[in-house]
This record gives structure tokens, C-alpha cells and sequence, in this order.
């Protein structure tokens, strides 16, 4: 018996590092197709140029390829995004597990995630028919397609992801440590600060990696509501044209294998590298207050 045991335990074994090892394969096929197609344009215009170039002219005569303004409205929407989507997550998120009353909590948890399946398209088609011309009425702007729309719009995405799996995360903590929180003498709000957010750091710094990730790769909201205007902005409220809507908008126009076609891949090459270094920035500082709760605790 034991040893069949065994034997089942290998073949799971071997089934998920199956798994793994083709995702990673996976992954590694898709880096090394983007990079193929994405260096040649470094022989045409040199990296510094390319990233630091506050010119986007691909079908000009020469062609300007630079993408600075690019990468600052990817930065911008993606920064104002979170400013929005992580302090509304998580506060919803402790209000479903800690404060709210379980009849709340089994209607709203629901459609709180329900919300997190909205498609991208959809979101975008409100920013642009309802939330552009309110912007623009309100603020007295030319255009209510901008900087400002697209981060309400990715903050909306980004809300239902984050706090989801943030009060999955909280609900997790061990009573124990709630219950001899309060034994002591802590009031709510105090073991709610000083022990179950510290126990659950983990769980809410993964939650918003996932919803700021989703935030700097969509394509579709950027798209439709951020204008499309390949300049940096001076305001929230000037458009801008973030990585992803640079790539999906040209990409059809432009032909293969020449310098815009490489370009654009370079682009993608940078979008990858910026969300590389963003998970592994968010990574780290789970850690390090990981260690710290852990500490505290």
C-alpha cells in the first residue's frame, strides 16, 4: 500500500514539474522571439536614443524612434492608477473580512469579483461614452480623453483584483492572534493595524503586484480612453499614449520586417523589462515587511 502510495506521489510530482517546466519553456520562447525581432532597430538608432528620444515620427523621413513620452505615460497612468486602486482595495478589503456583518460580506465579495471579470473593452467603452465627457464638463478641457481617464479606468480594473485577493489574505489569519490581541486590552482598529495586517502582508503585497501588473500591461482601456497623443504630459489631464496602445495601434500598419516593425518590438522589449523590474521592486518590499511582521508578531 505504502508503496503505491509512493508511486502516485511521483507521477503528481512529475506532472507538475511538467507543468512548470513548460510554462517556463513557454515564457523563454516568447522573451527570445521579442528580442529577436526587437534588436535590429538597435543598429539603425542607438539605445540611448531610443529611450531617451522625446521624438515618435516612425513614418517620417528619417523616422524618429524615440519613446520617452511613452514610457512617462505608461509610468504616469500606471502611478496614478495605484495611488487610487491600492489604498480603495485594500480598505475594502479589511471592511469585508474584519468589519462587515457575513450577510454583507457573502452579497458584496460576489460582485467584488464579478467586476474582476469585466471585460477590458467594456471598461473602456464607459471611460470613453460616459466618464470623457463628464471630465470634460466639469474641468473645462479640450479633450476628456487623457491622462486622468485612463488612470479612473485602470483603478477600476485594477480595485476588484486587489482587494479580492487581499481579503482572502486577511480572512486567512489565524484567530487566535485577533482573539489574543483583543485579550490584551487592543481595540479593533489596533489589532486590525498591529496584527493582521502585519500577518497578512504577504497576501496583500501579492495582491497588488497582480492588480498594479494588470494596470502597466493593459492595452485595450489605454487604447480607447489615454488620446493617443505621443508627448509628455504637463498635466493629468493631457493625453498621452502609454506602451501597450503604442503597440497594439501601429503594429498593423506597420510593415514586417522593416524599422517600424522593430521598433515596435523594442517597445515591448522595454514594456517587459519595466514590468520585470516592477515585480521584482514589489517582490522585495513583500519580503522585507514580511520579515518585518513576522518580526513584530
Amino acid at each position: 500500500m505504502t508503496l503505491k502510495i509512493q508511486i502516485k506521489e511521483r507521477r503528481v510530482n512529475y506532472f507538475f514539474f511538467s507543468v512548470a517546466t513548460i510554462s517556463i519553456a513557454s515564457l523563454f520562447m516568447i522573451m527570445m522571439f521579442l528580442f529577436i525581432e526587437g534588436l535590429p532597430i538597435f543598429t539603425k538608432v542607438s539605445v540611448k536614443d531610443f529611450v531617451f528620444g522625446k521624438l515618435w515620427y516612425p513614418t517620417s523621413e528619417p523616422p524618429d524612434f524615440g519613446i520617452f513620452p511613452l514610457i512617462i505615460g505608461s509610468l504616469g497612468v500606471t502611478i496614478f492608477s495605484a495611488l487610487m486602486s491600492i489604498p480603495l482595495g485594500v480598505m475594502t478589503a479589511i471592511y469585508l473580512a474584519e468589519i462587515a456583518r457575513p450577510g454583507i460580506r457573502e452579497v458584496v465579495k460576489p460582485l467584488v469579483e464579478l467586476l474582476a471579470s469585466l471585460p477590458s473593452v467594456v471598461i473602456g467603452f464607459f471611460g470613453m461614452v460616459v466618464v470623457a465627457p463628464f471630465l470634460q464638463e466639469v474641468f473645462d478641457i479640450p479633450t476628456g480623453l487623457n491622462l486622468c481617464n485612463a488612470s479612473l479606468m485602470l483603478a477600476f480594473m485594477s480595485v476588484p483584483t486587489i482587494c479580492s485577493i487581499s481579503e482572502d489574505a486577511i480572512f486567512s489569519v489565524q484567530k487566535n492572534l485577533k482573539e489574543a490581541s483583543l485579550a490584551l486590552g487592543a481595540t479593533q482598529w489596533e489589532t486590525i493595524i498591529r496584527v493582521i495586517l502585519p500577518a497578512s502582508i504577504s497576501g496583500i503585497a501579492a495582491a497588488i503586484i497582480l492588480g498594479m501588473s494588470r494596470a502597466i500591461g493593459e492595452t485595450m482601456v489605454v487604447l480607447m480612453v489615454a488620446g493617443g497623443a505621443a508627448m509628455i504630459p504637463g498635466s493629468i489631464f493631457d493625453p498621452v499614449r502609454p506602451l501597450p496602445a503604442n503597440i497594439a495601434a501601429e503594429m498593423a500598419e506597420a510593415p514586417f520586417g522593416g524599422d517600424h516593425y522593430h521598433a515596435l518590438f523594442a517597445t515591448g522589449i522595454i514594456l517587459f523589462l519595466l514590468t520585470i523590474s516592477f515585480n521584482l521592486i514589489a517582490d522585495h518590499i513583500s519580503h522585507k515587511y514580511r520579515q518585518s511582521g513576522e518580526a513584530s508578531l
